[in-house]
């Protein structure tokens, strides 16, 4: 990647950010620095995310428009009705092999080997969280992504069966509707998401709710 337009580069012990609302209109935001925990605690807080491509250096965004979905909102179909007693659900047992399996689904991913190391360690930390589809005790979808306040910070998930990725959703969006907890923050629009339930706002007001949002207290996963 072209990095000659006026980029902000991290600093290595400096943890602070640039103000998102710099980005440039794709949602780049800086580059450089690290993935350790207090980074990653760091841009999470403040409306920020690591994504790269591999060959690429560690890159910062924070897009505007901003995807997120509220629980009540999720757009359940009758066929996932139907598929969602079909799976036994689990949360946060199998976090490294849920990871693992967002990458290893993919030909291209960003879930470099290094973003995999920080994630888990941002799990036992209990910050990093995971949903689990099984069928017939075999792990066949889930998710994962970083728990904000009252916000789930959606990373990755995959499915190996139809619908399980779907039902992990649906199941963190029920237990987010029990505990009263916002939004799921789905970073980048995508028209998967959209058709999903997800709706698109602007940066600013994504900011916003986060900064409301970060300081609350609630268990939902």
């Amino acid at each position: 990647m072209n990095l000659k337009v006026q980029i902000p580069k991290l600093l290595k012990d400096d943890y602070t950010f640039p103000n998102p609302e710099e980005a440039l209109d794709e949602g780049l935001l800086a580059w450089g620095g690290d993935l350790s925990e207090l980074r990653l605690i760091s841009a999470y807080e403040n409306g920020i995310f690591p994504w790269f491509s591999k060959g690429d250096p560690l890159l910062w965004w924070s897009p505007n428009p901003r995807a997120i979905l509220y629980p009540k909102d999720l757009k359940i179909s009758k066929s996932l009705s139907r598929s969602i007693k079909k799976f036994e659900i689990r949360t946060n047992e199998n976090f490294e092999k849920v990871i693992f399996t967002c990458k290893s689904v993919r030909e291209d991913t960003w879930i470099s080997e290094g973003m995999q190391k920080a994630y888990i360690k941002l799990h036992e930390r209990g910050i990093a969280k995971s949903v689990e589809c099984y069928f017939e005790g075999e792990l066949v979808g889930g998710l994962y992504g970083v728990k904000v306040g009252s916000i789930f910070c959606g990373e990755s998930m995959f499915s190996l069966k139809t619908d399980a990725s779907k039902v992990a959703l649906w199941y963190l969006c029920q237990k987010m509707i029990e505990f009263q907890a916002d939004f799921i923050d789905c970073q980048m629009p995508t028209s998967h998401l959209l058709s999903l339930g997800a709706v698109k706002i602007p940066r600013t007001q994504f900011l916003k709710k986060l900064k409301i949002c970060k300081n609350k207290k609630v268990d939902f996963i």
